[in-house]
């Protein structure tokens, strides 16, 4: 330990540079990761903040949700074995405001149940961010493909679905909008996967996989921060190969003087726990400070839960880095080191 800390105060500039780049590598990733999470909220904040459980869709619907049709007999057995079952449909659509400016929803509908907005006929409830377009409650709303009239009755926070706020409508104005009288899925709250005749299943992450645009949007970016994180294990390798390179000497010496390999891995592990933790603090705060000073309108959540896992990947993956790159020291003969010359 104390060898560790006289050579980090001894290469200072070496040092410094490792870690700013641990730091900046590492903000990056907790920024993309924030940004990961998000967009994942305002993409499909519906589905996410539902409890773990089952899907149902027609098996003909090759996995697309919104061409889903659930026949009415299957619905109202599934419906009448499963107390906390509910159907529901989703379909994205458009309303116009009071100035006659077209607002573009999701709108949703489902059978009598505590996960989603029962409305009456006539009436609407909506994402809180419809506030910000200056909709307010009591506001009259229609749809060109809708006979009657929307009054907005209500709003509900963080309910997004392909980044489109949430309509909850009545079910038969719904039917009336797409001229349809099926529902599209069967949700079953903590059910277990069970099979039904013409329905396929799917559980919570499951189902967010059928949903191109999550699909493919989440897999980008957490491509990116996983990607981020291996450059860091690399930077961790390179560093402490070339280090240890110059220290050939330095280690043949500390061996002849029967310093055992092991004292000289705890001191390199010694060096890496330092630099990181201090990046770490440091990258941790900032993308916290960004989390709550990000503009509203901006996608990004930044969870402690999330903080903590890329916080202990990140060591973990410097660990690893910083072992690979000491292999070398084990193989170090003393004499020989000497012979090639000081540190």
């Amino acid at each position: 330990m104390n060898i560790a800390w006289k050579e980090i105060k001894k290469n200072k500039v070496r040092f410094m540079i490792l870690g700013s780049i641990v730091f900046l590598v590492s903000l990056l990733t907790f920024i993309i990761s924030g940004l990961a999470n998000g967009l994942s909220q305002d993409n499909a904040a519906l589905i996410k903040d539902l409890p773990n459980g089952q899907f149902y869709m027609s098996k003909d619907a090759n996995e697309t949700y919104n061409m889903s049709r659930i026949d009415s007999s299957i619905q109202d057995k599934m419906l009448s074995k499963q107390k906390d079952a509910v159907a529901f449909s989703i379909q994205m659509g458009f309303l116009n405001d009071r100035a006659g400016k077209q607002q573009s929803v999701a709108f949703v509908t489902s059978t009598d149940s505590s996960l989603f907005k029962n409305v009456k006929k006539g009436e609407i409830v909506l994402d809180r961010s419809m506030e910000d377009k200056g909709i307010k409650i009591g506001d009259t709303l229609t749809n060109n493909q809708y006979s009657g009239k929307f009054i907005v009755k209500g709003f509900v926070d963080q309910r997004k679905f392909s980044h489109a706020p949430v309509a909850y409508i009545n079910m038969d104005a719904y039917k009336e909008i797409y001229r349809v009288n099926e529902m599209q899925l069967i949700f079953v709250p903590g059910g277990d996967s069970t099979q039904v005749a013409g329905l396929q299943s799917f559980s919570n992450n499951q189902f967010l996989n059928t949903i191109a645009s999550y699909k493919a949007e989440q897999m980008s970016l957490n491509m990116i921060v996983w990607f981020l994180v291996i450059i860091s294990g690399m930077l961790f390798a390179i560093f402490f190969y070339m280090m240890n390179v110059q220290k050939i000497g330095l280690y043949g010496i500390l061996k002849a003087i029967g310093v055992k390999t092991s004292a000289l891995f705890k001191m390199m592990w010694t060096q890496m726990l330092f630099i990181t933790v201090i990046a770490l603090v440091l990258s941790v705060s900032l993308s916290q400070v960004f989390n709550m000073i990000a503009p509203k309108g901006m996608p990004f959540s930044l969870t402690t839960d999330t903080t903590v896992q890329l916080s202990i990947v990140f060591l973990i993956i410097g660990f690893i880095g910083a072992t690979l790159s000491g292999i070398q020291i084990k193989k170090v003969e003393p004499l020989q080191a000497i012979q090639q010359g000081e540190i």
